[in-house]
Parts: structure tokens; sequence; C-alpha cells
């Protein structure tokens, strides 16, 4: 087949690259320059993806992978074109903003040919599909869709840096607007994916057909928002035990070693482009859910508990320096999508606090244009956050932060035995300050 995917970020160049792998020609569409450039000379435009950088060097050379910025040379007599732009939601509203989307869309409608399969694997609110997409799809192409093209959404379920075995691992969800539609949605998939035995599911592990669009489209926003509920929980639970001097993480342990217990764990923040957004997509369909709101509004409020609980020890924190330990939204992956880093930074400079911001997958010129001041261990500092899991901070002690006075770790991942007389802080304990 000759395949378009566009928008080569995290996700969508693993999926191209899927594609390609599969013996396919697959052709990238970005409208970033560098990135287009990047691929074409076969190299990873972001570090970090298991397996990218090796499979590029032999699918760009083999011509099976190129990519361009321009729609009328990749969309045109494609087989499929799968759609991965990201999609962003309004900070005040929560409202989603389509814009990237929109604009997109009309590009590949603008140079649509009959019989295509697209398929949308951007997570969309419920509807999205077929009331937005569908409509807007026919009046720029003039085609109609189930007889001339195929639409469907199928969303991705994967995590950056492990893009590869997670397609194998996961079902591929299909929700078509015919049952054309679908049917040829599995047979494209079917054709571009293989998957590894998981006996522990209700059906074998392959590409499952939901039924229709708006059921696969619930089916992302459910499986995530789930997550972002759950996390709520458990900060609950953990701001509970600060205040009855309970460890929370032995509760937690102790409660899912029965198997109708998945609590997850409580921590500084939620970040990420998939769990602080796509409850929002769904309430902007469901305005009612108000579970959801309730624990997506307690999980954005984590990082101002922590800067509190740093200001009942410390007193005022004006003039404070204050390091915050990670500016990616989790360990190992260099993002900053929906970080903690973002507001645990504001709210220390609001109170006056000297702040500076240490990630060991950044250069100090990546921090600085973020308006962060770098931080290197050796240099004095009164406090210091743990926002961000990466395994380089388990190790750390006082001796790296000179003049500590408080460690607090919205993680838990450094070592305690390492903190011995220094003062250390997690979520969900009893702290003892001594």
């Amino acid at each position: 087949m000759r395949i378009a995917v566009v928008a080569m970020g995290k996700i969508g160049l693993p999926l191209a690259v899927q594609f390609a792998d599969a013996g396919h020609e697959v052709i990238g569409v970005d409208i970033n320059d560098a990135t287009v450039a990047a691929i074409n000379e076969a190299k990873e435009p972001f570090p970090g993806e298991a397996h990218l950088q090796e499979k590029l060097s032999t699918l760009v050379p083999a011509g099976k992978l190129r990519a361009t910025t321009d729609y009328s040379d990749a969309v045109p007599q494609a087989d499929a074109v799968v759609i991965v732009v990201p999609l962003f939601v309004n900070d005040e509203t929560w409202e989603p903003d389509f814009e990237w989307m929109d604009a997109a869309t009309r590009s590949l409608a603008a140079h649509l040919t009959p019989d295509t399969l697209i398929s949308y694997e951007t997570t969309l609110p419920v509807g999205t599909t077929r009331n937005r997409w569908k409509p807007l799809i026919e009046e720029i192409s003039g085609l109609k869709e189930g007889k001339d093209f195929h639409l469907v959404f199928s969303p991705e379920r994967v995590l950056t840096g492990r893009v590869f075995a997670d397609l194998r691992k996961y079902p591929k969800l299909v929700g078509g607007l015919s049952e054309e539609g679908t049917r040829r949605a599995i047979e494209f998939y079917d054709a571009v994916l293989t998957f590894d035995d998981r006996p522990d599911l209700p059906h074998p592990n392959g590409v499952w057909d939901m039924g229709t669009a708006e059921a696969a489209e619930m089916a992302k926003l459910a499986e995530t928002t789930y997550r972002d509920v759950n996390i709520g929980l458990a900060n609950q639970f953990a701001v509970y035990a600060d205040k009855a001097g309970i460890d929370v993480l032995k509760v937690i342990e102790a409660c899912n070693s029965q198997p109708y217990s998945h609590i997850h764990l409580p921590g500084i923040a939620v970040g990420g482009h998939c769990i602080p957004v796509y409850p929002r997509l769904y309430l902007s369909t469901d305005p009612d859910a108000s579970v959801v709101r309730t624990a997506r509004s307690y999980n954005a409020d984590m990082p101002k508990y922590v800067v509190n609980r740093i200001e009942s020890v410390l007193g005022d924190l004006q003039g404070q320096k204050i390091v915050v330990l990670g500016a990616s939204y989790r360990g190992k992956v260099k993002e900053t999508a929906f970080s903690g880093v973002f507001p645990t930074v504001k709210l220390l400079s609001e109170r006056g606090a000297d702040v500076m911001v240490h990630d060991p997958m950044f250069a100090d010129d990546e921090l600085r244009a973020y308006g962060w001041k770098p931080y290197h261990f050796g240099e004095e500092v009164t406090a210091a956050i743990v926002q961000a899991d990466h395994p380089e901070y388990r190790d750390i002690s006082a001796d790296d932060l000179p003049g500590i006075k408080l460690l607090f770790d919205g993680r838990r991942i450094t070592d305690p035995q390492r903190w011995v007389g220094t003062p250390r802080m997690v979520i969900g304990a009893d702290n003892t300050l001594a």
C-alpha cells in the first residue's frame, strides 16, 4: 500500500516507521522543515524512542519512508491516510482547540482522491469523527464518505519511548461510520501491525471492531480518564494520610494485594499529552461528569499542596533558593507537556523564592528558553523538590545540594537512607523532620 501519515511527532513518526517496516510505501507529512529534513536524512528528530533510529537507518535509504511538508505530494493516490495531529485544550475554558487539526484536515481534504481510507488516531471528543471531520472533508473534497472514501477513528494507545512494543501489546480499536469503512480499516491495520499473544484478554489480541466511531472515541477517553480519576483518589488518600500520620504507600500496597483494587500512586503532578488533557475532552461532551471534574481539579492542585507544605516547614519563602528537580512530566522522557514544573515554578516565584530548575535531559540553554534559571549539583540551595522521577535522582543526597534544609520528594524516588540527618518529606507519609 501507499500510506500517508500526517504529523511526524513522537507518535506519528514511529507509526510511519511501523507501516514502512511492514513493507509499505510511507510518506510522512509535517509542517516543521527541520523534522522533515531530519527524517529524510534518516536521523531521529527527537531522542528516547526505542529502536526508532535503527529502523530509520534501514527504511529511509531503502526508499520505504520519506517525509514532506507538501500535502499534494503525500495524499493523492494514497490507499490510506492516518492523522496524528495534536489536539489542544484551552486551559481556561477546558474546551478543545481544533485549530491544528482543522488545518490538517482541510489540507488533506483538498488533495484527497477517491477510494482512500482516512483514519484519525488523535484522541477526540465523542462524535467528532462523524460530526466534524466527515462534513468538513466532504465539503472541501467534493467526495462522499461511504461511497468515495471511508472515514474511521482508531485511537493510538501507546506510550512514548516504547511505541513499537505497545503497538504489539495492545488491541487496535477501530470504529467506522459504516460497515464497509470498518471492514477496510480492519483490513488495513491487520496489514501493518502484528500482535503479541495475550491470553489474559477477553478476545484474541489484534484489531477489535468497536461498532461505531463514537464507541472507539469513548474507549480512548475512558481508559485515560480512569487513570486521572484513580490518581485523584490516590492523591486524596495521600493528603489524608499526611494529616493522620499514615504511610499511604503501605496502604496502597496492601489494598492492591487482592485483585479488586488497582489504586495508582500519588504524586506532585499529572503531566503529559494524555492524562491531563483527555478528561477535559470527555467533559466537553459530558459536562455532568462531576467525578471526572473533581479528580482533574484535585490533581491540578497538587503542586500548590506541595509548595504549601514546604512553606509550612521553612516559613516565608522570600529569597529562599529552591531547585525544582525535573522539567519533564515523567522520568526518562524529554518532554514538558503539562509538566508539573510549570505550576511549581510559578507558585514558588509568586512567593518570592529564587527558583532554579535541573533536568539531566535538558541543556542549560534549553532550560533558559523556558525562562528558568538552570541549576547544577554542588550549588547552594535551601530546598529541593523532586518533580520528575528521573533515575538520576534515586541516589542524590544532601552532599549534592549544599546547604539544603529540606528535600520534598514529590515522586518517592530518592533513597531515604541517603537523607538521614536532613529533613525529607514525601506525599502521603508520616514525615519526620528531626
